[in-house]
């Protein structure tokens, strides 16, 4: 317990090693006289519960459970008595009436209530029956009658022999007098450490006694916290409050323990009996498929991701089949034709790289929080989550194709058809891969998205349609052969030029200025007749470029 900035949340990511890479850290962490020395050692015997409800929101609480157990649980375990145990928990917790509930996302989608999604944190955690739970303010944001029920919760666990340390702010008098051990801490020194009677006559000794009927968490957090208008005594008082403790026999208690030598402790991997050669309870099969059926019942209920993309991909599709309609074998239509072709490759692109960040960033932080509780390896997430998304985004340029094709009256070869289908598919597959590659090299979404669109547009200058690929100064070159709009747009228009033998000549134009045939219509781009399969070949390295540099970069971040 403590004020805001005593050190509470700092010490518990210390004792679970989430510190931030720039804290120093020191001393030794132990349990049951085996020392810890990485967070999936920890993770064998303890959980942590941290202050923010982080879930993939279009799950239900049974489907979260259900996932959970899939990796969490002890991996020769049977799956029905994986699903016995995701019962008891709900029941033990009392998450049964909500269990086909969505879980929703705060100010985004209606879910459950906050005291249940704190009480799905738990559930998460107790599925296997952890001997400690570390809980970082497990009342924060609820009201209180949903804080003293969680906290009741969490002492029932208590009472059956399970270890439980939570930070807490300012609890209520009944919520305080649950706790059988408190910790209070100030400008990151410890003030006490006792049960809460022996707190009380500590700060009678000290000649801080608290007031008759008044709360003492209330009295213990007042005392230490530090009062703007009067910081140099407030912190006169809180050093003189512990050094006040460092002088009692309570701290002396607590020395005797801390101060034992852990030189000859046994590291905990070591010690536990059940472990194993890997860090993680599930083979790398079964973290897949878990993952898989995760994201894919996330993608199919998600209404961003299918039903409002469908309606925006065919409402763009409409547009363009309306502005360039029913294009002729003249000059003009061989402009417009060019044009449409080159817009295809521009909406494929666009809309799957925002699509893809929008996504990914917005998972990305239960991804961390459950790859550091060593649920699963960061390769398999990242194969799961790419192919679960795989259908939706081959099916989006099949949907554009199928009514910008003949509406625009291009090529009515069948083969050419299917051809261009195919080559829409991957580009679809390139853009949607650097859209990983962005969310993965950014920090956040704000920053993916305000580098996705500059990153697209030299690629999408070099793509052959603004200018010549022969034009281009030699230092700027390179660019063309990263470029996904180079390979399809040459791909798409020799897939529509190449063998056309006449384009008629009209209009204005004489006849030395017309593009007689495909040949030359080809030609103006410097485009090579029958590059269609380099092309594919192209684009498809291109995908797996991006895709593995997204792989490493995550890889990288998880580190």
């Amino acid at each position: 317990m403590g004020a805001s900035g005593a050190g509470k949340t700092t010490l518990l990511d210390a004792l679970t090693f989430r510190s931030d890479r720039q804290l120093t850290v020191t001393g030794a962490r132990a349990v049951s006289g085996s020392v810890v020395t990485s967070s999936r050692d920890l993770a064998g015997v303890a959980a942590y519960v941290q202050q923010r409800d982080l879930f993939v929101g279009w799950l239900t609480v049974r489907e979260h459970l259900v996932f959970q157990a899939l990796l969490r649980m002890e991996r020769r375990m049977p799956r029905r008595l994986r699903l016995r145990r995701v019962q008891e928990v709900m029941e033990e917790l009392g998450l049964t009436k909500c269990q086909d509930s969505i879980i929703g996302v705060p100010g985004k989608v209606k879910g459950i209530s906050g005291g249940e999604m704190k009480r799905l944190s738990f559930a998460s955690e107790v599925l296997t029956d952890p001997a400690l739970l570390l809980c970082d303010e497990p009342t924060s944001g609820l009201d209180a009658y949903m804080a003293q029920t969680t906290v009741e919760v969490l002492s029932r666990m208590a009472r059956r022999g399970k270890t439980v340390v939570l930070t807490i702010h300012q609890p209520s008098s009944e919520v305080f007098a649950q706790f059988d051990k408190i910790l209070l801490m100030a400008e990151g020194r410890v003030a006490f450490l006792g049960s809460p009677r022996e707190a009380q006559d500590f700060f009678a000794r000290i000649g801080a006694p608290i007031p008759p009927k008044y709360n003492p968490a209330d009295f213990f957090v007042q005392l230490l916290a530090v009062v703007p208008t009067e910081e140099a005594a407030s912190r006169d008082r809180i050093h003189r409050v512990c050094d006040a403790y460092e002088r009692s026999d309570a701290a002396a208690r607590t020395a005797a323990i801390t101060d034992y030598p852990v030189k000859g402790w046994r590291p905990l991997q070591r010690a536990l009996s059940s472990s194993s050669s890997s860090h993680y309870q599930a083979s790398w099969g079964t973290q897949f498929l878990a993952l898989l059926w995760r994201s894919w019942l996330s993608v199919r209920k998600e209404p961003q991701l299918v039903r409002v993309r469908v309606l925006q991909t065919a409402v763009i599709a409409l547009l363009v089949s309306v502005l360039y309609f029913g294009q002729n074998l003249d000059q003009t239509g061989l402009i417009n034709v060019n044009a449409a072709l080159f817009t295809t490759i521009t909406n494929m692109t666009f809309q799957n790289v925002l699509a893809v960040i929008k996504v990914f960033c917005t998972e990305r932080a239960v991804f961390m929080r459950e790859h550091m509780a060593a649920m699963y390896r960061v390769d398999a997430y990242f194969l799961a989550r790419s192919t679960a998304e795989l259908p939706i985004f081959m099916m989006l340029p099949v949907l554009y194709t199928c009514i910008v094709y003949f509406a625009v009256g291009l090529n009515p070869d069948p083969v050419r058809f299917f051809t261009c289908v195919a080559i829409t598919n991957l580009i679809g597959l390139v853009a949607t891969s650097f859209g990983y590659f962005i969310s993965c090299a950014a920090n956040n979404m704000s920053t993916a998205l305000s580098t996705g669109a500059p990153a697209v547009i030299p690629l999408l200058l070099y793509g052959g349609f603004f200018v010549n690929l022969d034009t281009m100064p030699s230092y700027f070159s390179w660019i063309q052969y990263i470029s996904w709009f180079r390979y399809g747009n040459e791909a798409l228009l020799v897939n529509q030029w190449q063998d056309v033998p006449e384009i008629s000549c009209t209009g204005s134009l004489n006849n030395n200025s017309c593009i007689h045939n495909g040949h030359y219509a080809l030609q103006v781009y410097s485009f090579k007749e029958g590059s269609v399969w380099s092309d594919i070949g192209h684009l498809a390295l291109l995908a797996l470029l991006f895709r593995s540099l997204a792989l490493l970069l995550l890889i990288i971040k998880t580190r």
